[in-house]
């Protein structure tokens, strides 16, 4: 069973097994339980605690100890995750006498964390030996877990120690499973005399060391799974290699043949005489250096039910006839030297390739030029996944993707290969993951939904882009003709990432977006390093934009017009705006009151703005009475001159820092003036300034404290200690629940109130 399968029982067979098996077996949960109540007859016990000291369960421990037979108990299991030395010698003292067990579960933190009378179990079937991740390191497992004769099942999954084992610990010669970490399967020495043993996931062939030569797989006919072979760099000759009898273990799954890369040539006959059963379906071979790849691979069809191939390393001057292979899903080809043309050698009448053949993987393929598509062959219609990545095959110019018909395509993946010719891409609608990748600064990556296109050069095929809802575009020159006639629409984007070099021109920016009709989240930025004109923009008279942000735009210009500009009113949805370090962008707007023409829509209810130069005065912002949200950071030059009061009508949330004294002079004018509705009430929940001794002031105050319950002062560089009517002006504050000082770095002491 794999460690992450879990299986639940059904309510009524778990209570009738609960009720048959009442007298022999007995779940203690917890540390509260009657040892009075439990039933003489138990054989079978599982304990599950939490490690923390209880008198009251050292107490029942003992009267438990003394009403069952501990020497007569079959199956004991402990679970529990940490080790409490008090907890941990309670029950080592409780099962002190134990002898006749069948099976055990324990958790051990070191060496004497064990039972006291471990090497005495020699009845164990079933053995697990848990160790905490946190635990010692270098605890090493017993020398006496070698008398376990009976021993069939051994799990150390979770065994954090050391991985060496007892050197005679192949005497368990009934051992049918032994789950552990590689590290202990390849520490078996005379693993052969253990001929029951059902898994070995990794053999280490060793040279010069007794018990590791490759014959001690020969007798463990009935290993089943996977195995890894590794060190065969160290078999010298033919007959050592035949004496592993891969051939005889028909239920080997996988298995992988390795080589070190600096051990000496393969002869190639040892390769030959590692021929496995032909039920295998997962083979590997790596780093085997000779010329002539194993008959039974590139000659003779054997390995029928192959599902899995991965050739790596190797100087094969014939690769295998893949498509001859009938089960073959997944073929994975790596460092293959001289290996200029790849072809599956289809072979037969023309017409489709009728291998099943699903995945197609290259790596590290330096001289590797082409895919040779032959002419008899002309369709695979099983193909899902082509894979050429780590920028290893730079000379790869021809895959055809054109040439033949890979009608169930859906993944294509292609790195570092810049000679490489590609149709305009997706070329298919079934291809929906495609990730191309030449250089750092070129790459095309489309994922269903999400298109992300920076730099890249080659043509996109539009039609079959029409479910995209996300889009990034960063400096690709292609993507926007210089005459958009409305052919390119983008219907279904509704997340857009736009640099700024698409909107070059005012004459076509607004024909640009008019190109994502229903995008309601926008981002324009500007790209590193790019070069570019000043960028003057012009949005579509009508827009679905619900959010919109303009970052690192220095050279982005909003321009006023006469009937409009900007962010146009009619019918404008959008509801969050975002500026961030944009020096430019409102430079040639005028600066006082306007009743009809501003930058930014009255719909907007939240606006954020950071390291802005260009806005200098309040009226700018004088039309946006709907705002519940308003962040004002690094606007030096931003003044209250023409501010509206009407603007904190709604208002929720506001914050203003290195901004002056803006935000005193904000609240101030609110709290002076009349203009605002009948029976007015400040909203204002949250407030980050950073003006203390401006924003204590009592009209202030009492202007917030119906809704002000968080109140934050950062980065004030000039306030030292809080005046009597400072402090009396907090107190005003009556809804304040979270009041905090971040970064007033001259502040001496906090108000007397508090």
């Amino acid at each position: 069973m794999n460690q992450s399968d879990f299986y639940v029982m059904h309510d009524l067979m778990h209570e009738l097994s609960q009720s048959v098996s009442a007298q022999e077996c007995l779940n203690i949960s917890g540390l509260d339980f009657r040892a009075d109540a439990i039933p003489q007859s138990v054989r079978h016990l599982t304990i599950n605690i939490e490690d923390r000291y209880d008198a009251n369960f050292e107490q029942e421990m003992c009267k438990l100890r003394e009403r069952i037979d501990i020497a007569n108990l079959r199956s004991l299991m402990i679970f529990r995750e940490y080790e409490e030395e008090r907890i941990a010698k309670l029950l080592k003292d409780s099962f002190k006498e134990i002898n006749s067990l069948r099976v055990l579960f324990i958790v051990v933190k070191s060496a004497q964390s064990f039972p006291y009378r471990f090497s005495k179990l020699i009845h164990l079937q079933y053995l697990k030996i848990m160790s905490p991740y946190y635990g010692d390191r270098e605890t090493s497992l017993p020398s006496t877990l070698s008398r376990f004769y009976h021993l069939k099942f051994l799990d150390l999954d979770y065994w954090n120690g050391r991985s060496d084992l007892p050197e005679d610990f192949s005497h368990l010669e009934n051992l049918h499973d032994f789950h552990a970490r590689s590290e202990l399967h390849s520490n078996i020495r005379n693993v052969g005399k253990m001929k029951h043993l059902q898994e070995l996931e990794e053999f280490h062939v060793r040279k010069g060391s007794m018990g590791f030569e490759l014959k001690e797989l020969g007798s463990l006919t009935e290993l089943e799974g996977a195995l890894i072979i590794r060190g065969l760099e160290h078999v010298a000759t033919k007959e050592e290699a035949t004496a592993a009898k891969l051939m005889l273990k028909r239920n080997l799954k996988e298995l992988a043949l390795l080589w070190g890369r600096d051990g000496p040539t393969a002869d190639d006959d040892i390769l030959d005489a590692l021929q496995p059963h032909s039920n295998l379906r997962v083979l590997t071979i790596a780093n085997q250096g000779g010329t002539i790849g194993p008959s039974w691979l590139c000659l003779d069809i054997w390995l029928t039910s192959l599902e899995r191939l991965t050739v790596e390393g190797v100087s094969w001057r014939t690769l295998p006839p893949f498509a001859k292979l009938p089960n073959l899903k997944q073929l994975k080809l790596k460092e293959i030297s001289g290996m200029h043309q790849f072809g599956l050698r289809c072979g037969g009448a023309p017409g489709k390739c009728s291998m099943r053949l699903k995945t197609v993987e290259f790596y590290k393929m330096p001289e590797l030029a082409e895919w040779v598509v032959e002419p008899n062959c002309h369709s695979f219609p099983s193909l899902g996944e082509i894979i050429c990545v780590d920028q290893d095959c730079p000379n790869l110019r021809v895959m055809p993707l054109l040439e033949v018909s890979c009608s169930n395509l859906r993944r294509f993946r292609v790195s570092g290969c810049p000679k490489m010719s590609l149709p305009a891409m997706p070329h298919t609608s079934t291809l929906t993951d495609l990730d191309v990748k030449r250089g750092d600064s070129e790459t095309l990556s489309y994922h269903g939904w999400k298109l992300n296109v920076s730099g890249y050069g080659g043509a996109l095929a539009y039609h079959n882009l029409g479910k995209i809802e996300e889009l990034i575009v960063e400096r690709c020159d292609g993507l926007f003709p210089e005459e958009l006639d409305g052919s390119i629409v983008f219907p279904s984007v509704k997340s857009l990432k736009l640099d700024v070099s698409h909107l070059t021109k005012k004459s076509s920016s607004s024909k640009v977006l008019n190109c994502f009709p229903a995008v309601s989240v926008l981002e324009i930025h500007e790209v590193p390093d790019y070069e570019y004109e000043e960028c003057v923009m012009q949005f579509p008279s009508s827009s679905s934009l619900q959010e919109l942000t303009f970052s690192e735009c220095k050279g982005l210009v909003l321009v006023p017009m006469e009937n409009g500009g900007g962010i146009q009113e009619d019918k404008s949805l959008l509801q969050s705006l975002s500026i961030f370090n944009c020096g430019n962008l409102l430079c040639q707007w005028p600066m006082v009151e306007s009743e009809t023409i501003y930058p930014f829509p009255a719909s907007l209810r939240e606006l954020d703005v950071y390291l802005d130069t260009s806005m200098k005065s309040m009226a700018l912002l004088s039309n946006l009475t709907s705002l519940t949200t308003l962040r004002l950071k690094d606007c030096s030059n931003l003044t209250v001159d023409g501010f509206n009061p009407l603007i904190a009508v709604n208002l929720i949330q506001l914050e203003v820092h290195r901004c002056s004294t803006l935000a005193a002079d904000m609240l101030s004018e609110v709290a002076r003036t009349k203009l605002l509705p009948a029976g007015y009430i400040s909203r204002l929940e949250v407030l980050t300034v950073d003006d203390i001794s401006g924003l204590l002031a009592a009209p202030i105050c009492i202007l917030l404290a119906p809704a002000l319950h968080t109140l934050k002062f950062l980065f004030d560089k000039s306030m030292e200690s809080f005046t009597e009517e400072q402090d009396k002006a907090l107190h005003l504050l009556t809804s304040l629940q979270k009041l905090s000082f971040h970064s007033c770095r001259r502040l001496q002491s906090l108000p007397q109130g508090l």
